[in-house]
């Protein structure tokens, strides 16, 4: 029971906005409703011990805790990164006497797979007889982390990452918590739940320190990532000329200009550079300037570096010269680096999308009998190498991230691409003329 002044004491924004009960509780219908199987036990007052694994903030302490009270156990928590063999004793102990008296215990384990093999086994007559219903979490696959035995014993239910509909959910409790409404507009709305990533934890930190801000402006997405992330660290002004120079150097060699970029190659070593952060630049130069417009570029780069590293100045700066008039002559393709941002900002809008189970390795059997690797295509079958198979998280729609040019060696690879995608497109018509 808490005392007088911590009732008074002020409280973070998730923890009191934490569900009260199992209905409350978002994202996890599939494990929670009637026909779910925590649903099913919670009915019948029957619990058995269970490993909920799942990724950081989708509610698998609060899953734990309401179920302790739903089925009038007693919840002892213990936190595997902070507790031992002592702490492990004396819950035993504790249930032990419960037991006797009528009063059954639902241990949970906070980060489980943190346990070692031995402590596992520790584990094993208590939850066997029915000392203590355990229920672990873990965001770490239990077929790797946890023993046989103890995963024999015990139940796995996955729990979902928190979709943009939970968390949406979670933000207008929020906003009734509070009573007022978040300073964002539906774009800057729509990124917070964005950067959250299915992190119910997280998106209520976040939401708290929104509500410190005055309700105007509303923040769009590049003000709400202004005012949550630090802005990164300028340049020393003391040594712009150093960083002038080398943008010199890269822009001559990114326009084909390779004379001008001799000239602002040699000014640097003239000014007094160090040779192997030029080296670098022109490694950098290599793949995000020329790309595979001319694969050979990068290598050509790293002999350069490593014959200078070899031989040191003066000689060895005849291979980095050798390199700049290697690039500046060469085909140039941002393409690669272009798909590059294009993939991560995919990344980062979709979070933390599962991949299609059918290419999901099963080398366990739960894995096994969860789906993992059903339907999977082994292209070398295919008459020609290609099974046309999606590989793209599922509720995700396709994307071409890399265009390549119509130049140097690119145009070759665009050939392959275009070959690939008309295949695929064969394929999945032949797919819906058989399932029709």
């Amino acid at each position: 029971m808490s005392t007088l002044f911590e009732r008074q004491a002020p409280r973070p924004l998730a923890d009191r906005l934490r569900p009260m009960n199992l209905g409350e509780v978002v994202g996890q219908d599939h494990l929670l409703s009637r026909e779910g199987p925590l649903g099913r036990m919670v009915a019948q007052k029957r619990l058995t011990s269970v490993i909920l694994w799942g990724p950081p903030g989708c509610g698998k302490t609060t899953i734990a805790r309401l179920l302790a009270e739903h089925t009038s156990l007693i919840f002892e928590p213990l936190s595997a990164v902070f507790s031992g063999v002592a702490d492990l004793r004396k819950v035993f102990e504790a249930a032990r006497g419960r037991r006797q008296m009528g009063q059954g215990t639902l241990l949970f384990i906070d980060e489980i797979h943190r346990f070692n093999r031995a402590q596992q086994d520790g584990f094993l007559p208590y939850v066997e007889d029915g000392t203590v219903i355990l229920v672990g979490a873990t965001t770490e696959n239990p077929s790797f982390e946890l023993n046989a035995a103890l995963l024999s014993r015990c139940q796995v239910l996955v729990l979902k990452r928190l979709d943009d509909e939970a968390l949406e959910k979670m933000l207008a409790r929020a906003e009734t918590e509070e009573g007022r409404t978040l300073p964002l507009t539906e774009d800057g709305r729509s990124a917070l739940r964005a950067m959250a990533d299915g992190d119910g934890r997280y998106i209520l930190n976040l939401t708290e320190e929104l509500f410190r801000l005055p309700s105007e402006p509303k923040l769009d997405t590049a003000a709400l990532a202004r005012t949550v992330q630090k802005r990164l660290p300028l340049y020393d002004k003391a040594q712009e000329g150093h960083y002038n120079l080398i943008s010199a150097l890269h822009k001559s060699l990114r326009g084909s200009d390779t004379d001008a970029a001799l000239y602002w190659f040699a000014r640097m070593l003239a000014g007094g550079e160090d040779p192997k952060f030029i080296a670098r630049r022109l490694t950098r130069f290599a793949v995000e300037d020329v790309g595979m417009a001319d694969p050979n570029a990068l290598p050509q780069a790293i002999a350069a570096w490593e014959a200078y590293e070899r031989m040191g100045s003066p000689e060895g700066e005849l291979a980095l010269t050798q390199l700049v008039i290697y690039l500046g002559t060469a085909p140039k393709s941002n393409a690669a680096y272009v798909a590059e941002g294009a993939a991560k900002r995919a990344a980062r809008d979709t979070g933390s999308l599962t991949p299609p189970m059918h290419i999901l390795n099963a080398p366990t059997r739960m894995m096994k009998d969860l789906g993992y690797g059903d339907g999977y295509a082994y292209d070398h079958d295919a008459p020609d190498g290609f099974s046309g198979q999606n590989y793209f998280p599922d509720g995700m729609r396709r994307q071409r991230f890399y265009n390549p040019a119509e130049r140097g060696f690119e145009r070759e690879i665009r050939k392959r691409l275009d070959y690939w995608e008309r295949l695929r497109d064969k394929r999945h018509r032949e797919s819906k003329e058989d399932k029709e």
